[in-house]
Formats: C-alpha cells, structure tokens, sequence
C-alpha cells in the first residue's frame, strides 16, 4: 500500500534485491551464474531509477559480472522483463537471467509529479499520452458500455477472490518477509516517525468489501459521465517480484522447480486515450500466433489496473 504502507520508505534497489536474493537462493543457482538482470519499472526515475535492475542485482549479492537492465512498458513493463530475460537466455549461452519487477509510488510519483515535462509538438497530436490513468478508464467504460455496477460487481469478486486466497494460504510460497522501517504519521500532532515493520502479505485488498459499500463511493472525477472510484479501480501500490528464467534443458539438469514455460508472446498498440482496451488487441495476436482459440486456455488472467478493462 502506497504512502501508509510496509514499504513507504523502503529504496527501490533494496525491495527488489531481497526478490532477487530469494529467488536466487530458491532457484539453486550461484549469484555468478546470473548473466543478466532485466527489471520492467513504469517510473523508473528517484528511488526506482540509475538503473534499478543493476543496482538491486549488486544489493541481492551478485557480483559485478552481472549485468543489468531496466525497461519501461508501464502497466506491463514486469511482463516485458520476464520475456526479454527468457529471450537472452535463448539466444545467448547464459545460464540464467532474472526477469523483475518494481514500483514505489510512495517514493516516486511525489518526485514524477513534479518533473514531468509534455512534448509541445505530441500535446498537439497525442494529447492523451499525459491524461491521467483514471481518465483514460473513464473513457473506455463509456465508449464501451462498461456500466458502474458491472464494474462494482466485477471488484467485489477480486476482493472474494483474492481474500480466500490468502485465507487459504495460496500466496505464501510467493512472498517473503521484508523488514523495513516504515513512516508513520501521528493523527494528532502531524509527526512523523520510523517505526520497524515486517512485510508479510499484500495490505492492499480489503476482505470486508461489499456491494454496497462500494457503490456509495463517488467517481474519483467530477464529471457526470464518471464511473470510476476508488472501489473499482486498483490501489496505489509499492512492491517488486522476480522470477529466475533457464532454458528448459538446462532446468532438468539442474532439477530445478519448474513453476512454468513461456510458450508464447505478442504486443499489441491502442489509440492512449484508452490505453486499457490494449489486451483486446494484444490476445488475438498472441492466440494467432500460438496456433490456438479462446476455449483452448483453461485459465485467463488480465492484469489491468481497472474493472472496466474488457
């Protein structure tokens, strides 16, 4: 959780280092088999920037040999470094490649926010390319027919379904404790303090949200046609991932634990005044190039930032 969360005052290089770490340690790989380090950072600039995926690769105790780099495709910038990471292992003779992610908005956007500078010549063209996430969602919902309470409807089931998965314990062997010391502010007198934390688990989702909670909040935009709100739309986070990528041949030599295997990628570009109908475009490129159809996927899983992403 951003700005009142665990890691509201915790470095960029050191959140992703201690996922890197571990999924070395995991993996059963040495620091020095790790040939190159590719992080995906939507604002990799302040706390996140100087090439975060160099730096937390050197944080995590790889030595200097192993390279770093930090790439940039905003909401699926994690996705891009899993992929370029299995593409060098690929077409190199590396062992393995770390593809990672990492965000701290906390840290970040105050710093964003003031140092963003628009292109004159593309505020002319594009001028949705600097529109605020929540207005670009607005629009999708209203150009598509997304209705408010199919969108209300649709978050209340993200939040079933991802409290009954921490109840029932499917995302422990995932995230690994962090300790930090969080900023916390005094109601009352405006103070802030470092206290020690432990993060241990998403703080984000809220398990007691119910229907009607969420359709008395307000659009977060003062406009008629709003239907987006705080409710229906994906909290503010700060957090980072890794995941340790080999050639399978190389796996099963190692018995390493095979988690999965990427069969299959494509991207696909969207006018940005609705940047979240992307996945539209995107699936059925990546199922034509597959050779499969829709009912041939048991599993699907869009990872958008809103509920009226189609």
């Amino acid at each position: 959780k951003s700005y009142r969360g665990g890691f509201n005052n915790h470095h960029g290089a050191a959140m992703l280092g201690e996922t890197i770490k571990a999924v070395i340690e995991r993996g059963g790989v040495a620091p020095e088999e790790i040939d190159d380090v590719i992080a995906g950072c939507g604002f990799p600039e302040g706390a996140t920037g100087h090439n975060v995926a160099r730096n937390a690769a050197l944080w995590a105790g790889c030595p200097s040999t192993t390279c770093g780099a930090t790439i940039n495709r905003f909401c699926s910038s994690g996705l891009q470094a899993i992929v370029s990471a299995a593409q060098h292992v690929t077409t190199t003779d590396a062992t393995a490649a770390i593809g990672c992610g990492v965000e701290s908005i906390s840290l970040v956007q105050p710093v964003v926010a003031k140092t963003t500078v628009p292109e004159a010549s593309l505020m002319e063209t594009w001028p949705a390319l600097w529109m605020p996430m929540i207005e670009t969602a607005d629009i999708l919902s209203a150009r598509y027919g997304v209705s408010r309470e199919a969108q209300d409807e649709y978050s209340l089931e993200c939040q079933r379904r991802t409290a009954a998965a921490q109840e029932s314990g499917r995302y422990d062997d995932e995230i690994i404790p962090v300790k930090t010391k969080m900023k916390v502010q005094d109601k009352e007198t405006k103070e802030i303090s470092e206290v020690d934390y432990v993060v241990t688990e998403d703080e984000c989702n809220r398990p007691s949200t119910t229907l009607e909670g969420l359709a008395s909040l307000k659009p977060v935009r003062d406009d008629p046609t709003a239907t987006v709100t705080a409710g229906n739309a994906s909290q503010l986070s700060d957090g980072a991932s890794a995941c340790l990528v080999m050639d399978a041949e190389t796996a099963a030599k190692r018995g390493a634990p095979v988690l999965g295997y990427l069969q299959a990628f494509a991207v696909a570009g969207c006018d940005p005044d609705e940047m979240g109908i992307g996945p539209v475009h995107a699936v059925p490129k990546l199922l034509a190039s597959a050779g499969l159809a829709v009912d041939d996927v048991d599993l699907w899983e869009i990872n958008e930032a809103f509920a009226c992403v189609p």
